[in-house]
C-alpha cells in the first residue's frame, strides 16, 4: 500500500470506474478533474489530522501519530474517489443548476460518507517507521551486454529493516550496443534503495540481492532477470489505530 502522503490517492481512471460519464460532463462544463481529485485529498488531509489529534487527546497513545504514517487502505481510496466525484457534481450543478447534476452530487455524498464510516469501524492502518515512494531514477548508458531494446525501471527506497516504500514512476530508456546505470538521491532517512526493470512499465522485477546503498549506483550490465518479484505498491499495515468518529461535513 502506498502511503497517504505518497501524492494522489486515486486517479481518473478509478473515478471513470464508478462514473463511466465522468469525462463527458468535465467537457461539457469545463471541470478540472485532476485539480478536483487535488482538492479532495487536501480535504482529507485535513479531516485525518483532526482524526490524528483526537486519537491522541484519548490518552491511549504514547507518542503523537503522523499523517506520514498512514496507509491507503481500501476505504480511504473509495472516501477520496466519491469526495471527488461529489465535488466534481457539485461543481456541476452550480453551474447549471441541473436535477440530474444534483442527483449524482447528493448520491456521492451519501457514498463518501459510507466510505468514511467503513474507514472509521476498522480504524486507520499505519505504519511504524514508514518509507516515502521513491523518486523516478535517473538513467545513464553504460558499457554492458544488455539486448537492444527499450527497458522500463522502477526503483523503491527502503528503511532500516528493510521495508519498501512504493515503487517510483518508471523510468525509461533506450539501448543499443552496451547497456545502463541506475542512480538515485534518496532523502536523509532512506537506509536502502531496490531496481526493479522490464521490458513493459507493468511488469518490472527486482533485479539486485542485497539493498543498495545510498549514493551507490546499479550497472544492469546483462540480461535483465525475470524470476523476481514485481515492482510492489508500498508497505502494508503495521497496526490498526482506532479513532474516535467525527461529524463529517453536509
Amino acid at each position: 500500500m502506498a502511503l497517504f502522503t505518497d501524492g494522489a490517492v486515486a486517479n481518473i481512471e478509478a473515478l471513470k470506474g464508478h462514473d463511466t460519464q465522468l469525462l463527458n460532463v468535465a467537457t461539457v462544463e469545463d471541470i478540472d478533474v485532476t485539480r478536483k481529485l487535488a482538492l479532495a485529498h487536501e480535504e482529507i488531509s485535513v479531516e485525518l489530522v483532526g482524526l490524528l489529534e483526537q486519537a491522541m487527546q484519548s490518552g491511549r497513545l504514547a507518542a503523537p501519530p503522523s499523517i506520514d504514517q498512514i496507509v491507503v487502505t481500501t476505504p480511504l481510496k473509495l472516501w477520496h474517489v466519491f469526495r471527488t466525484l461529489e465535488m466534481v457534481y457539485r461543481d456541476a450543478f452550480n453551474s447549471q443548476l441541473n436535477d440530474r447534476y444534483g442527483g449524482k452530487r447528493d448520491e456521492y455524498r451519501d457514498m463518501a460518507k459510507w466510505a468514511y464510516g467503513n474507514l472509521i469501524q476498522r480504524g486507520l492502518g499505519m505504519v511504524t517507521n514508514p518509507v516515502k515512494q521513491a523518486t523516478t531514477p535517473e538513467l545513464r548508458q553504460s558499457a554492458g551486454t544488455l539486448a537492444d531494446g527499450t527497458y522500463y525501471v522502477a526503483i523503491t527506497w527502503t528503511n532500516a529493516v528493510g521495508d519498501e516504500g512504493a515503487s517510483s514512476t518508471p523510468a525509461m530508456i533506450e539501448v543499443s550496443d552496451g547497456s545502463f546505470a541506475v542512480e538515485t538521491r534518496p532523502t536523509a532517512d532512506v537506509a536502502g534503495w531496490n531496481v526493479y526493470c522490464g521490458t513493459s512499465p507493468s511488469r518490472m522485477t527486482i533485479q539486485n540481492g542485497l539493498a543498495l546503498a545510498p549514493g551507490q549506483a546499479w550497472i544492469q550490465s546483462d540480461a535483465v532477470s525475470t524470476a523476481g518479484r514485481l515492482a510492489g505498491n508500498g508497505q502494508t499495515a503495521t497496526y490498526w489505530l482506532q479513532v474516535p468518529r467525527m461529524i463529517q461535513r453536509g
